[in-house]
């Protein structure tokens, strides 16, 4: 990570047409942000919606990206591009395309109007723990000891797996290794 950078842990859900498809679009327009890089995806979930129950089902991931962006800077870009994929905000947890949520900042909490982190329902939203849990073990996030009491804090949370099912469908964010 270069100097300046920070890490975020991002939460990402879509249920409106082809839910791959705008996950995809997502993370690869996250990764064309100015000194971007994703550092790490976890496995999806296909998960039954939470708050507004007549809709179709999520798809779930969350990423970890460093970027130069601030929280705020981060939310705005996450915003533009949940816009550019077609979100239309007209009922609340309702049917999106995209969804992305500033879940975590490496720097520690914001209280902001408009952003609070760590986000205030991770813990109680399995669709958040489950792919966190997978997230926080890969590679680029396992020894990083600054998301140690995240591992810990998620290990621990006694959250219920039902209304979650492994996703089973494809995964075109996620590229081949050469």
């Amino acid at each position: 990570m270069k100097a300046g950078q920070c890490q975020y842990l991002l939460g990402l859900g879509s249920n409106l047409g082809d839910r791959a498809y705008y996950i995809e679009q997502a993370v690869t327009a996250l990764a064309a942000l100015p000194e971007t890089k994703i550092l790490a995806i976890s496995e999806a979930f296909d998960s039954d919606p939470v708050g507004y129950k007549e809709q179709d089902s999520f798809l779930n991931i969350c990423i970890a990206v460093t970027c130069d962006f601030n929280p705020e800077e981060l939310l705005a870009a996450c915003l533009s591009i949940e816009a550019k994929l077609g979100r239309i905000r007209t009922i609340k947890d309702g049917p999106r395309t995209i969804d992305i949520d500033v879940l975590f900042y490496q720097g520690g909490t914001v209280e902001l109007p408009d952003l609070t982190l760590p986000h205030p329902r991770w813990q109680e939203r399995g669709f958040v723990v489950f792919p966190l849990r997978h997230l926080l073990q890969a590679p680029a996030l396992a020894k990083d000891a600054s998301w140690d009491w995240l591992r810990a804090k998620v290990a621990s949370l006694p959250v219920d797996g039902s209304g979650l099912r492994p996703w089973q469908g494809p995964t075109p964010w996620i590229k081949p290794t050469r």
